[in-house]
């Protein structure tokens, strides 16, 4: 299963490209903002440094819901970077957007998954990933995981080649979960990839070697 953060920190996607596991990153407008990142030449230029730090795909998301907007947009995104994959939402004009781009060759990511049907048309539309939201579905006391599943099950049907990238990741069981139901991709907090470092006997047993060895060797 591949890793990306979902971030626009830049000392966040660092650590977590230095740990060795990171396989692209994820943002959004929210994200963006949250770091301070205004105007739209600076959160272009902001996609480009993302892509010059990690190795894989970095999903830039378009503002546009018309059909015309998205393709200028996505367009324009897609320029940046050959590591660029354009973020497009889960809606009529979004799925006609993502059979253009295919048909173009660029790469996308249709968003605001809550439905195996939505992302039935995704993979229809020839959509490089789609992007089920699990937590948001957990807070609205729906199985976010269960909707993993059944793409799961409806992609390998009928051998659709769009990778499920789990997003709306809150911990670090979402993605032991994910990876046992046969999701291609987590998007996730940094903190809940360093997560699944942590374990109580792990540091135990560190601390009893340490011990053990100051005994013998002074």
């Amino acid at each position: 299963m591949k890793f990306f953060i979902d971030t626009a920190n830049l000392e966040q996607i660092k650590e977590a490209q230095d740990l060795g596991v990171l396989d692209g990153v994820t943002t959004n407008p929210s994200l963006m903002a949250k770091e301070g990142i205004k105007g739209q030449e600076n959160i272009l230029n902001h996609y480009v440094t993302i892509c010059n730090l990690v190795d894989g795909d970095v999903s830039a998301e378009v503002i546009a819901t018309d059909f015309k907007g998205i393709i200028e947009e996505g367009e324009k995104l897609a320029s940046l970077h050959k590591q660029i994959v354009v973020k497009v939402p889960m809606i009529k004009e979004g799925i006609k957007a993502i059979k253009y781009f295919s048909s173009k060759g660029i790469k996308t990511n249709c968003t605001l998954v809550f439905s195996p049907g939505q992302a039935l048309l995704a993979a229809k539309a020839g959509a490089t990933y789609v992007s089920p939201f699990l937590g948001r579905l957990d807070d609205a006391s729906t199985d976010g995981l269960e909707l993993i599943e059944k793409i799961r099950i409806i992609y390998d049907n009928y051998g659709y080649q769009t990778q499920i990238l789990a997003a709306s990741i809150r911990h670090t069981m979402h993605i032991v979960k994910c990876a046992e139901i046969g999701a291609d991709v987590a998007t996730c907090p940094l903190s809940a990839i360093t997560g699944l470092l942590k374990h109580p006997l792990t540091d135990i047993g560190l601390a009893t070697f340490l011990a053990d060895y100051k005994k013998v060797n002074g």
